[in-house]
């Protein structure tokens, strides 16, 4: 059962039982309302006490049900609340650890509510673009307020129980067993008439008025393209404006309002699709993993160090090694560096400060690091130093390590086979800065083993990383796709553009950045680097020559204080610059073409589809294991919209058949060989299906 009854004395007490966090999903729903109707029916029971099993009261709404039959099937979750709150005999929420969304919102229907200090309690619902839909809107402003419920709901985040003294009739002691707190709570309670109510209580706020539209106007200034806040103001506004009959009317239809919209829609697709990528068909969820209790970083530059940084957040200890002292110092130095700014910033204190530095130690030697559970490589990314430093990690690492390769782009199963046991190497791509970002490429070679996998997905998630799993292929899924993305950019230029207004164009699209100051800040060497490979490699695939041109001006980005833009210390503000939009115009007059007006549409267009394009063909080639994966990638590192939900997704929203029409207009353009649509692209769009199924 999902829910159980017991009776203890003359209390019943129904356990909501639905691990992980007792979602309130259909079956829940029925048996917790039967419970209520079997208490009712017993005259012997005088009060009822709603908790729940495990380690929450309930985590909500079991969201696996949106847009199913089973979300509005009833017992609905309004009928279960309403069931708690016209209940003739008290019904008290006994809450723990975690009470969120429709769980709180069950809580403020039942008449009393009390706690264990240290429960999480939110309505996190603005988080999936949605609002509390199950009178959260209505009665918590009602219990606490106006401008704390308010800022709860607008907000999502958690507030600890005990700093909600208005919300509880009762907070026990931190060791206080909750069931028999609650029992005893509900026995002194129980003739207690009339039962009160929390949809009978004002909201009581002076010049209301003004402090809503103070409220619209900051929230509408910070929400940007999602419309969820500005609706949660304004249905908070009808529990003050409204009877609490209506409120609760406005509040349902806002809510399937938000829900049929694009932005809930891709908050919705990015939140199960994070939980999805750490599942891998062949690798069951019981696989033993390899315990990792210490770390050894190869190199100690940017990468090296951020990566460290990972490792020593999550308690690891680092050993950092480096073939020249100086090189060492500075590393650390930079560690240390970014942990003071942190502690500047209040981020940080002075004791984890010295913790974290306490783990880590540093070494010039190879025979240093042998005992380490897992050895992550960060040296420079050319294959003959690879191999060096993997042939050198198979001499001294003990057996049963984890060697793991933080290449970006080059061939892990190559790099595997410099070492006599690639069971043991995996890719473990990094996004700079390391220490920032969110997504991890795990890349499985053909030799990984099943249990080297699992040890890198559970340790993605222990350094608070979103790891995503990658076959091998040049460049993996990111930068494999980011290639074509970034060659359409270059071909804008040579058609009419400028950096400027492809960026602009990119980044009111929404994108962090777009493609040539994400150059800039990344380094435009190292594309310059991979281009050259790829010269040779593949030489029939074409690329605009600007980006040569640019660096062989010697201008590689900020790190030289001039890329694509001009870059003054200490300001990272992008200025353009006239050389080099000369060099882009005498460019197109050297290779015969007559420039033209590009739109905003078309540098959109033809980023975006390059991106879909490839990320169709590593889906068909196997590279990635479902489309929602790509569009983690696209999420967690390399700045995508998110209320877009990532490239798979959003071409989805646009319709399959509306992007392959326009990489077919593309094709008849300028390079039109760069778009051979994709064969899994087109079957779908033929047969009106979806890459997200």
């Amino acid at each position: 059962m999902t829910a159980e009854y017991q009776v203890h004395g003359a209390v019943a007490v129904i356990t909501l039982n639905n691990p992980p966090v007792n979602g309130m999903g259909l079956v829940t729903r029925t048996a917790a309302v039967k419970g209520i109707q079997q208490a009712l029916a017993d005259d012997e029971v005088k009060a009822i006490v709603i908790t729940g099993a495990g380690k929450a009261f309930s985590g909500g709404a079991d969201i696996k049900e949106f847009n199913t039959p089973a979300a509005l099937a009833e017992p609905s979750l309004h009928t279960f609340i309403a069931t708690a709150e016209s209940s003739t005999k008290p019904v008290v929420a006994a809450i723990h650890t975690v009470c969120m969304g429709g769980g709180l919102e069950l809580s403020l229907g039942c008449h009393y509510r009390v706690a264990l200090p240290g429960a999480q309690i939110a309505l996190p619902e603005v988080k999936l673009g949605l609002l509390p839909g199950a009178g959260g809107t209505q009665r918590l402003p009602r219990v606490l307020g106006l401008e704390p419920a308010l800022n709860m709901i607008v907000s999502g985040n958690p507030v600890a129980s005990e700093k909600l003294p208005a919300l509880f009739d009762e907070i026990f002691a931190a060791d206080a067993d909750i069931v028999q707190s609650a029992v005893a709570f509900a026995e002194k309670i129980a003739d207690v008439r009339p039962l009160p109510k929390v949809r009978d209580r004002k909201v009581d706020y002076p010049n209301h008025e003004a402090f809503l539209q103070f409220s619209r106007n900051t929230v509408k200034a910070m929400a940007g393209p999602f419309p969820a806040p500005l609706e949660c103001v304004e249905t908070v506004a009808a529990s003050v404006t409204m009877k609490f009959d209506d409120g609760m009317k406005f509040e349902r239809e806002r809510f399937l309002h938000l829900i049929q919209t694009t932005e809930s829609k891709a908050l919705r697709h990015a939140f199960f699709s994070e939980r999805t990528a750490s599942k891998v068909p062949d690798v069951p969820a019981d696989t033993p993993v390899r315990s990792i209790k210490s770390a050894a970083i190869i190199g100690a530059g940017t990468m090296g160090g951020g990566i460290a940084m990972n490792f020593l957040n999550a308690g690891i200890p680092v050993k950092l090694l480096e073939t020249r002292q100086e090189a060492l110092d500075k590393g650390i130095a930079t560690i240390r560096k970014n942990y003071e700014n942190s502690l500047k910033k209040g981020k940080l204190t002075q004791e984890k400060l010295d913790q974290r530095m306490g783990l880590l130690s540093s070494t010039l030697s190879y025979d240093d690091i042998g005992q380490a559970d897992i050895v992550v490589e960060a040296v420079f990314e050319e294959m003959g130093v690879k191999e060096a430093v993997f042939r050198k990690l198979d001499e001294v690492m003990k057996p049963g390590a984890i060697l793991a390769t933080n290449t970006s782009t080059l061939d892990v199963d190559k790099i595997a086979a410099f070492t006599k046991r690639p069971q043991d190497v995996i890719g473990t791509h990094f996004f700079s800065p390391a220490n920032v970002m969110k997504l991890l490429e795990i890349v499985r070679g053909k030799e990984t083993a099943k249990d080297v996998l699992a040890t890198a997905l559970a340790l993605s998630k222990k350094l608070k990383k979103t790891g995503v799993v990658s076959g091998v292929c040049d460049g993996f899924i990111g930068n494999r796709m980011i290639e074509q993305y970034s060659r359409q950019a270059g071909f804008l230029l040579e058609e009419g553009a400028l950096p400027e207004q492809v960026d602009k164009a990119a980044e009111k699209f929404g994108f962090a950045m777009g493609p040539f100051r994400m150059g800039d800040l990344a380094g435009n060497d190292i594309g310059w680097a991979i281009r050259k490979r790829r010269y040779v490699e593949k030489p029939e695939i074409s690329y605009s020559k600007t980006a040569d041109l640019l660096c062989e001006m010697g201008r590689y980005g900020q790190k030289t204080g001039a890329g694509w833009y001009d870059y003054k210390a200490g300001d990272r503000k992008a200025y353009p610059n006239e050389q080099v939009n000369a060099m882009i115009v005498q460019h197109s007059a050297d290779l015969g073409i007559t420039r033209r007006k590009i739109s905003d549409q078309e540098i959109v267009e033809r980023l975006v589809y390059a991106l879909v394009n490839e990320g169709a063909l590593i889906l068909e080639e196997g590279i990635a294991l479902r489309a929602s994966d790509i569009d983690m990638v696209y999420l967690t590192g390399y700045g995508f919209p998110l209320y877009r939900g990532g490239p798979m997704f959003y071409a989805d929203t646009v319709g399959l058949p509306n992007v392959l029409a326009a990489i077919n207009k593309y094709a008849k353009g300028h390079q039109g060989s760069a778009w051979q649509p994709a064969p899994l692209l087109s079957q779908l769009a033929a047969e009106g299906k979806v890459f997200n199924r």
